[in-house]
């Protein structure tokens, strides 16, 4: 229980360091894109309700009161699409970010490099290995979600899958923001989930905090850098083989 109480605590270190200096560029970049994403999303739907608005308007005198139906809609469509999709898309977009940021964390707590700390240089060939990564990922998420969804189904056991499926979300939390820090020295993803396992208890008092971050309604929006310095401080503090220095 203290491991896991310990792993919970860490969302908290990593909402300070991503206003560090060298930190914060790998955190404000993604964001930005993202946002500007989702921005230029928003305009051209604006633009478009725009123009159909004026071709009603020209059709039909009585259209005007379906004008005014259409932006109320639009507005909330708008809001929902931001909520709901800006965590998911910036994932995506952060993921070549998101190694440079575990770095950066790792280099300020502990003074040393990763072992296959990469350059700007090798940013194509990053981008892809991480995309790759995250598909790895998504499939071992997918293997083992499929068959704990069905536990809803089944009379009795049901009555504990809402817990059984909270633990496993929590894993995959950790699973999925350890990986930053820990593939950076080169452990491969069986390796990373075997060295979790040995402190089960501390990764998932982790995952828990950040699957609480992500469902909370602006904070979800930092939730992604916060839990990858966060991570990587949980790297170097906890997890960090013996031999390596850290503050």
């Amino acid at each position: 229980m203290k491991d896991f109480i310990v792993g919970f605590k860490y969302p908290l270190h990593g909402f300070k360091l991503i206003f560090r200096p060298g930190i914060r560029l790998f955190v404000i970049m993604p964001l930005l894109i993202n946002t500007l994403i989702f921005s230029a999303v928003i305009a051209y739907g604006a633009h478009e309700i725009v123009n159909l608005s004026e071709w009603l308007s020209s059709r039909w005198e009585w259209a005007d009161w379906l004008i005014w139906l259409i932006w109320p809609l639009f507005a909330i469509l708008a809001v929902s699409v931001v909520f709901f999709g800006f965590t998911l898309v910036a994932n995506l977009i952060a993921a070549p970010f998101n190694g440079y940021l575990a770095e950066a964390v790792v280099v300020q707590l502990a003074g040393k490099k990763p072992m296959q700390a990469d350059g700007i240089a090798q940013l194509p060939q990053k981008i892809v290995a991480d995309l790759r990564n995250e598909l790895r990922k998504f499939v071992y998420f997918l293997l083992r979600a499929l068959p704990l969804l069905v536990l809803f189904f089944v009379p009795v056991v049901n009555t504990v899958a809402p817990l059984i499926w909270l633990t496993f979300c929590s894993w995959m939390m950790a699973l999925q923001y350890l990986d930053f820090p820990m593939s950076n020295h080169g452990m491969t993803f069986p390796e990373i989930r075997g060295k979790m396992k040995d402190r089960k208890n501390l990764a998932l008092g982790f995952g828990m905090s950040v699957l609480l971050m992500t469902v909370i309604p602006v904070l979800n929006f930092l939730a992604m850098p916060i839990a990858v310095t966060s991570a990587a401080k949980l790297w170097v503090h906890e997890l960090l083989p013996a031999g390596v220095d850290s503050c």
